[in-house]
């Protein structure tokens, strides 16, 4: 049980840090490019560790 708590903890971290990048490469889409294809960047690498912890929940289940 404590891993599944874990992952919880874990996935909610992640996927504060999604919006937060999200918005952010939203805001500076018009004012700077580099840093809105940065925070896109970012945003979707987390996104791949996210789809990574469903995974993870779903096979423990």
């Amino acid at each position: 049980m404590l891993r599944v708590n874990q992952l919880n903890r874990y996935k909610k971290h992640l996927e504060e840090r999604y919006y937060i990048l999200v918005e952010r490469s939203q805001n500076y889409k018009y004012v700077d490019e580099a840093k809105s294809d940065m925070a896109s960047y970012k945003a979707m690498k987390i996104l791949e560790k996210i789809n990574r912890v469903n995974y993870l929940d779903n096979s423990l289940v």
